[in-house]
């Protein structure tokens, strides 16, 4: 029998997440993104260090979330290498090299469903990311 998605990751308590992945979090959180979670990819060889996943509504919120978030990093002078998805509005992906940034529309995050696919990954608690917020104290 297969281990559940919930059985095989394990939620990282340490180190804290890099300032550009928590800032990232904190922008998508701002425009009430859905759904956010964390994998940290660095013991799943993966080709990069986070994956940030989140929901957006609709398109409109969609790309506020991803706008939001690129907002905030590039006032921290960090810039995505690249940018998918921004016309559709159905999945797009902000590539930062160390981390990757995944805004969905719940329809296209359940058929593309990242978390199974990177089921060895840990997922990051993102409690004391929003602890560390001043905007939500």
């Amino acid at each position: 029998m297969s281990k559940s998605i919930t059985e095989r990751a394990t939620t990282a308590k340490a180190p804290a997440l890099p300032a550009d992945v928590a800032a990232a979090v904190t922008a998508a959180a701002g425009k009430k993104a859905e759904h956010l979670v964390v994998l940290d990819l660095r013991k799943a060889a993966g080709f990069t260090d986070y994956f940030v996943i989140c929901t957006g509504q609709n398109p409109r919120q969609i790309r506020a979330i991803a706008d939001a978030v690129e907002e905030t990093l590039g006032h921290m002078g960090v810039k995505p290498a690249h940018i998918e998805g921004y016309e559709r509005a159905e999945w797009i992906l902000l590539d930062y090299f160390d981390f990757i940034v995944h805004v969905f529309s719940a329809e296209t995050r359940t058929f593309y469903a990242l978390e199974r696919l990177w089921g060895s990954a840990t997922t990051v608690d993102l409690h004391d990311v929003a602890a560390a917020d001043p905007a939500r104290r």
